[in-house]
């Protein structure tokens, strides 16, 4: 980083920035764990003759033990694009106006497990339900092992609880699928080539429920690959250069989803199979009513906190996830 000609390559010149920034935050992270156990043993010490002392221990040790698990889990982020951003896509499944409120409350727990974990979430397009609620919502989610993390939450959620649009109060079922693809980096050699004659642009205004969200101009773009009909849009920026830039980043993703598909051996370890949004098929459980639970199927991790995880406290499950 030295050389005078460092710089010259600004995007070389980033990755090996951010390289750098995420070798100096592992160091950190082990130094900060030893010294933490060098002072716990002296600590400790002091523990039996004063109950005050054991006490402070005892918590020392399980904020500690939080920490160590954390930093083991980020061991088994060791795929190809674990370190990668991710794209997530929300699809409303069975259930109406119910299922398009529960992906709209799924969008939402994403988005508040990016802020946790100090990530960049960026709504890049979403189409509203008719009442509330949405019909499909795609997000990106930048940050270190963004998608390594997050890769297991592809698949169908499903929510239990009274319905708050039934005149009767009575229990419903909802179903969203969410679809998780790694972003892939420009020069990649997974990148696919995208020819200009294979894609159909459109440009319209932003959709949105109105008032200040609706864009006056013709800003949010569309793309469509004509070879295979996948379609990829972004309206979250003002300008329509860079909502072009976003879609052709998430066409790029999607293209890529459907090559590994295809390759059987490859779809398994990135993407897993596309499963309908109903019953049955559900990766997680959340029940709100008649007791209240989530629970991950493939894992058996389970919790009564369910205003917590919808809030975005993912950790248990996705660190059990990337352990299985």
């Amino acid at each position: 980083m030295r050389s005078p000609d460092f710089w010259q390559d600004r995007e070389g010149a980033q990755k090996v920035s951010e390289e750098l920034s995420r070798l100096k935050n592992s160091i950190q992270s082990a130094e900060k764990i030893s010294k933490e156990i060098n002072e716990l043993e002296e600590f400790a010490s002091y523990a039996e003759s004063d109950k005050d002392i054991e006490e402070e221990l005892k918590k020392r040790i399980s904020a500690l033990l939080r920490i160590i698990s954390k930093e083991e889990t980020a061991v088994f982020l060791s795929g190809p694009y674990d370190k990668n951003n991710a794209i997530i896509t929300i699809y409303s499944g069975a259930g109406g106006v119910d299922a398009q409120d529960w992906a709209g409350m799924l969008l939402r727990m994403y988005e508040r497990y990016a802020m946790i974990r100090e990530y960049k979430a960026s709504l890049l397009a979403q189409s509203f339900g008719e009442e509330r609620g949405v019909k499909e919502a795609t997000l990106e989610i930048e940050g270190r092992y963004a998608y390594g993390y997050l890769k297991n939450e592809n698949g169908v959620h499903r929510l239990v609880r009274i319905s708050p649009y039934s005149s009767q109060k009575l229990r419903h079922t909802s179903f969203a699928l969410v679809e998780v693809l790694p972003q892939l980096e420009k020069g990649s050699p997974d990148e696919m080539e995208i020819r200009p004659e294979e894609l159909e642009i459109q440009t319209f205004r932003s959709s949105g429920p109105g008032g200040q969200y609706v864009n006056k101009t013709e800003s949010a773009v569309r793309i469509k690959h004509l070879p295979t009909g996948i379609v990829a849009e972004c309206q979250s920026q003002r300008l329509q250069g860079q909502n072009k830039e976003k879609a052709m980043k998430l066409l790029t993703a999607k293209l890529f989803a459907k090559r590994a598909k295809e390759e059987k051996e490859k779809m398994d370890k990135i993407r897993g199979g596309f499963v309908s949004a109903e019953w049955g098929n559900q990766i997680r459980s959340y029940v709100l009513h008649p007791y209240k639970m989530v629970k991950d199927h493939r894992t058996g991790v389970e919790t009564s906190d369910v205003d917590s995880v919808l809030d975005g406290d993912l950790d248990e499950f996705i660190e059990a996830e990337v352990k299985m």
